[in-house]
């Protein structure tokens, strides 16, 4: 493999790398707010159940 076909690779592999770094910061901040979403009905819930 010359020299040009690894840098090349290795600049593909990073860039692939950062593409799925910034789509698993998306996925984790959904998967949060949907959790602190369900949190909150879960209050509500609560305090219409106690009263």
């Amino acid at each position: 493999m010359s020299k040009e076909k690894k840098v090349a690779g290795n600049a593909k592999r990073a860039a692939y790398a950062a593409k799925q770094e910034k789509e698993g910061n998306k996925v984790i901040g959904w998967i949060i707010g949907v959790l602190i979403g369900l949190g909150v009905v879960f209050a509500i819930f609560s305090c219409f159940m106690m009263s």
